[in-house]
């Protein structure tokens, strides 16, 4: 039992150390950080005042 409990304890301080629960923002699509990964572009400011980081994919179709 003491095996499971201390499993559990750590398992539970893990979730509150590893950041994973970022602000959300374009329709849930992007991530707000200071910076954006390579794979991802600036394309609106959070209401934290971060970047919106959203992958290319997910961004409208700019073409006129």
């Amino acid at each position: 039992m003491k095996p499971f409990l201390l499993a559990l304890a750590v398992l539970v301080l893990l979730s509150k150390v590893i950041p994973g629960s970022t602000e959300k923002c374009w329709n849930l699509q992007g991530s707000c950080r200071q910076k954006c990964a390579k794979n991802e572009q600036v394309y609106i400011f959070c209401l934290s005042g971060k970047l919106c980081c959203v992958k290319p994919k997910f961004l409208p179709n700019m073409s006129p």
